[in-house]
């Protein structure tokens, strides 16, 4: 089959069908000794699959990318956070070699991004942000064409399947797909050939509920598999659902690499506390404040209201009802949040601007 790969029409999302289409890739011959605790299942070697090191990246007078050093470990998968304007589509384009540093050094399954791409490419699969299908194509079409690229054997049906098109879909022309299922098809695209590694650039972008489940789950299923999964996004909810770790960029630095988990402690465990107060004299709850305050691991307290909301850590919230309760006040219900990932991923993006 013959097929156009102007640059000027042919586009990153199908960078697969390039060379693979095209896809993310890029490499170098490094270890590194960082120890994480993946599920039960998951493999690992000592090799990186992704190994960025002082990787600058500038356009112009903007600085995307500042002496970013970035390690991936195989068979984990990564969350690449940050909001937009960050430099985290600059980091996989520096990957899979589609724009070359200024400054520092990029290998993905131990190879070099700038000497090896075609090697890289053709064991990476990719989801990029701003994909387009290719025009009087069908899904079918798309499929094939990277089966044939990457000398695969894979079932085109079975590939509709897994990321939720039918067979009747697959026969139209992607032209006519909705964004969503060009995002699926996209997916099957880079999921031909059971590559080492999935570069996913807002994954989720256009999927329905439903679509966003299916494509978490083909994510644990690739990282079982033994495949490592590079997932940038900025939905939070999905990068806690599925990340081994989570690395934060904010203006072309990383911020932090660390687990949800590690996160949340390294940003503190203050949650929140509502104390509704009924019955307790305005003169009273007037007082409350600076009372609680005054308690240990309180970090603050205002009222809202007939209530009295409290910030303090996990360990404090007892004593922050206690004190209350000591100083007279009538507590007729008490509502208890954690601080979400939300709230961490604004601190750590925010702090010292």
């Amino acid at each position: 089959m013959s097929f156009g790969t102007d640059e000027r029409t042919t586009q990153k999302p199908f960078a697969r069908l390039d060379g693979r289409v095209r896809r993310l890739q890029g490499g170098s011959d490094r270890a590194w000794a960082t120890q994480i605790d993946l599920p039960p299942g998951r493999a690992t070697t000592a090799m990186a699959a992704i190994q960025l090191d002082g990787v600058t990246k500038r356009f112009g007078a903007v600085t995307a990318l500042q002496t970013l050093d970035l390690t991936v470990e195989r068979g984990e998968i990564f969350g690449f956070l940050g909001p937009n304007g960050a430099g985290k589509s600059t980091a996989i384009d520096v990957m899979l070699d589609y724009v070359r540093p200024d400054a520092g050094t990029a290998a993905v399954l131990g190879l070099d991004s700038a000497t090896q791409t075609v090697e890289i490419r053709r064991r990476t699969g990719i989801l990029p942000d701003g994909y387009a299908v290719f025009p009087a194509m069908t899904g079918y079409d798309h499929l094939e064409f990277a089966i044939e690229a990457v000398g695969a054997d894979d079932d085109p049906d079975a590939l509709l399947d897994r990321v939720g098109l039918t067979a009747t879909e697959g026969a139209r022309e992607a032209e006519s797909y909705s964004k969503g299922m060009a995002q699926r098809l996209t997916l099957a695209v880079a999921l031909v050939g059971e590559p080492d590694l999935l570069v996913l650039d807002e994954p989720t972008t256009g999927l329905d509920p439903g679509g966003a489940r299916r494509m978490r789950e083909i994510i644990e299923a690739e990282a079982d598999r033994g495949a490592t999964v590079f997932f940038s996004s900025h939905i939070l909810a999905q990068v806690e659902a599925v990340c081994d770790r989570v690395g934060i960029l904010r203006d072309g630095q990383l911020v932090t690499v660390d687990t949800i988990d590690g996160l949340r402690e390294a940003a503190g465990s203050d949650g929140q506390l509502r104390l509704r107060l009924d019955g307790t004299t305005e003169s009273l709850r007037s007082r409350l404040p600076e009372t609680v305050r005054a308690v240990e691991g309180v970090v603050g307290a205002e009222l809202d209201g007939d209530a009295l909301v409290v910030t303090c850590e996990d360990a404090a919230k007892a004593r922050a009802v206690a004190a209350c309760l000591d100083a007279g006040a009538t507590v007729s219900d008490v509502e208890t949040s954690r601080r979400s990932l939300e709230d961490l991923f604004v601190s750590v993006t925010e702090d010292g601007r």
